[in-house]
């Protein structure tokens, strides 16, 4: 099975810096055309302007990803692009650490509604059209705090814990008209947000890689399960986590 994408429009949310960069980078490469979306409006445009002296196709939409109502709005502008979306990827998301006790509401209701009321609504908006269509393919991106307990990210990996049931729902409601949904789960990436894994080097020294992830690492995979190379690959979770879930 081919590897490209050709002809083939993907929307990667929250793809103006780290990860979501290295995705949106990684899929023009493979032959889609990108939709590059996120709150900065310069750093889009540098995506996009990147990707096309690279050779490949991309165009911007600014959003922020606060509500339904927003995740609907990015869903219709970015189809009015090139008149569908077949691949989707739900990058965009916030985290924040602390005990419980520390927590707000504001704090709470900002999580969970990037982390997950954002990709739900942009789900609702999305997979029923590529179902019509008969084929499509939705990639979350989850973090190991999803899978693990920890005394301080309860809030950020509950969150993303949702997206990874979410995931594994949608695989079993959308997978029988031919749209797959699967999740890459990263583990300690250098990227901006991070501070360019500042701090992080303790954590990486523990892994069986011995040393901090790249964005491209993260984005290979996303691209994998986006293909077609992965057309028979359903509702998995996929670690790019330096062998964190191993040792």
């Amino acid at each position: 099975m081919s590897s490209r994408l050709n002809g083939r429009t993907a929307l990667v949310t929250g793809s103006t810096s780290g990860i979501g960069r290295a995705v949106a980078a990684r899929l023009a490469a493979r032959g889609a055309y990108v939709i590059v979306s996120g709150r900065n409006a310069p750093r889009g445009e540098q995506a996009v302007t990147q990707i096309r002296a690279d050779g490949g196709e991309a165009s911007f939409l600014v959003a922020d990803l606060g509500s339904a109502a927003a995740a609907t709005r990015l869903a219709q502008q970015a189809t009015a692009v090139t008149g569908q979306i077949d691949l989707l990827v739900n990058n965009a998301g916030i985290f924040t650490f602390g005990p419980t006790s520390a927590t707000t509401e504001t704090d709470f209701d900002a999580i969970y509604d990037l982390n997950v009321k954002a990709p739900y609504f942009l789900v609702q908006a999305l997979a029923p059209a590529m179902a019509e269509r008969g084929g499509g393919s939705i990639v979350n991106i989850l973090t190991g705090a999803a899978h693990r307990g920890s005394p301080a990210a309860g809030l950020y990996g509950s969150s993303k814990a949702a997206l990874l049931l979410l995931t594994q729902g949608w695989a079993a409601e959308f997978g029988p008209s031919g749209v797959r949904v699967n999740a890459v789960s990263p583990g300690p990436i250098r990227t901006e947000g991070t501070g360019d894994g500042a701090g992080l080097e303790a954590v990486a020294a523990a892994l069986p890689a011995r040393r901090l992830g790249d964005p491209h690492e993260v984005a290979a995979a996303v691209a994998f399960l986006a293909g077609d190379e992965a057309a028979y690959v359903h509702g998995a979770i996929l670690p790019v986590d330096g062998g964190a879930t191993a040792a």
